[in-house]
């Protein structure tokens, strides 16, 4: 059976609007100046301590991380959505394959948001940000889903929209399908296979 791996920020769900608030209120708590919401988009997908970093806070970039963790929970449910197709591709998915997610978000938070849509059902595994020492594009958090799935390289595919999931896919040795987001430009640099969304994807998967 076939394995899908699922990134989630910009392939199932959109959380730009929750992720840019977070930014906005931590830098102003700190009296820093905001970066401005281009600069922060460029780098979701990146684990918040380097998001931090890329944008100028070198020190005490924990506690940066930290209040934005505290203030992203209140509102991340309220001022995050599906992305169009996600349900449908999901349950074409199931159909024919064991579903995981692999992201460098907090995996407390991203299971909660998959609880809050009614998403938890479909995925047997979910690897976040702190169940990993390397976050991708390194290929630990992929090999680590596979381990606990007892999944087989071969059947296995990673589906995500920034070479963050490319690269990290294919160092795990594992094929990867992009999803056009916001990073479509620069997805066109690392990946070989490009679909319109996450439905798309997966029936490409299907057929594969």
């Amino acid at each position: 059976m076939k394995v899908i791996l699922f990134d989630l920020d910009g392939t199932l769900i959109n959380s730009t609007e929750a992720i840019l608030e977070g930014f906005k209120v931590t830098f102003e708590k700190y009296n820093k100046p905001y970066p401005g919401d281009e600069n922060v988009k460029k780098l979701i997908g990146l684990p918040l301590e380097i998001m931090f970093f890329k944008l100028g806070i070198d020190e005490n970039v924990d506690e940066y991380v930290n209040t934005y963790k505290m203030h992203y929970r209140k509102i991340s449910t309220k001022k995050t959505k599906l992305l169009p197709f996600t349900k449908e591709a999901l349950n074409k998915a199931k159909e024919f394959a064991r579903l995981g997610i692999v992201t460098t978000k907090t995996a407390k938070y991203s299971k909660e948001l998959l609880d809050y849509f009614n998403l938890t059902k479909f995925f047997e595994v979910l690897i976040g940000r702190e169940d990993v020492i390397n976050p991708k594009p390194h290929p630990e958090p992929i090999f680590k889903a596979i381990h606990f799935m007892k999944a087989n390289k071969e059947n296995t595919f990673m589906v995500g929209d920034t070479c963050l999931d490319v690269l990290s896919a294919k160092e795990a040795g594992i094929k990867a399908v992009g999803v056009k987001w916001e990073y479509e430009e620069n997805l066109k640099n690392c990946a070989e296979i490009i679909e319109e969304n996450v439905l798309e994807a997966v029936e490409f998967i299907e057929k594969f």
